[in-house]
């Protein structure tokens, strides 16, 4: 448990310190140390100090999966504005589920999490291995449904 509570405190304050860049102001600084203490304490107060909680043990599996996700997040981003910049519209909104293989909830929040980051789609619902979501295109559909990006966070989960 201890292990947990340093990591996270260390992770939270070097996330607090890079956003901020309150390096040396005399009520920013004392107020974000009053934060984060707050979250570490209501952390283990709610009993989710566990492995699956601490921030660490995400860092060396996520390297492989972060580049390709923010990949699919330009190529998106691309898509998305070629479609409403474009004279002809191929904007076909639609709700849509596709299987999801993960077997633990942060496995499922992850790929929900990756879908929803991809522009033009929002999950909406992650129930019995399924998950619901909106698509601004049937090419995001088409995408999902062939699978890789749930095969790369099956991946992903397994290395956690």
């Amino acid at each position: 448990m201890t292990r947990y509570t340093i990591s996270l405190t260390l992770v939270l304050t070097v996330i607090w310190l890079l956003l901020s860049g309150m390096w040396t102001h005399p009520v920013i600084l004392p107020l974000g140390v009053v934060s984060v203490a707050l979250t570490v304490w209501l952390t283990f107060r709610l009993d989710m100090l566990d492995r699956e909680g601490d921030p660490l043990h995400l860092v060396l599996p996520s390297i492989r999966y972060w580049p390709w996700l923010l990949g699919q997040i330009v190529r998106a981003n691309l898509q998305v504005a070629g479609r409403i910049l474009g004279r002809r519209s191929g904007l076909n909104p639609c709700l849509a589920t596709v299987r999801s293989s993960q077997k633990s909830d942060l496995g499922r929040a992850i790929f929900a999490n990756s879908i929803t980051l991809t522009p033009g789609t929002v999950t909406i619902r992650v129930r019995d291995g399924e998950i619901l979501y909106y698509a601004l295109t049937e090419d995001v559909v088409k995408d999902l449904d062939e699978g890789e990006m749930d095969r790369r966070v099956t991946r992903l989960e397994e290395q956690l």
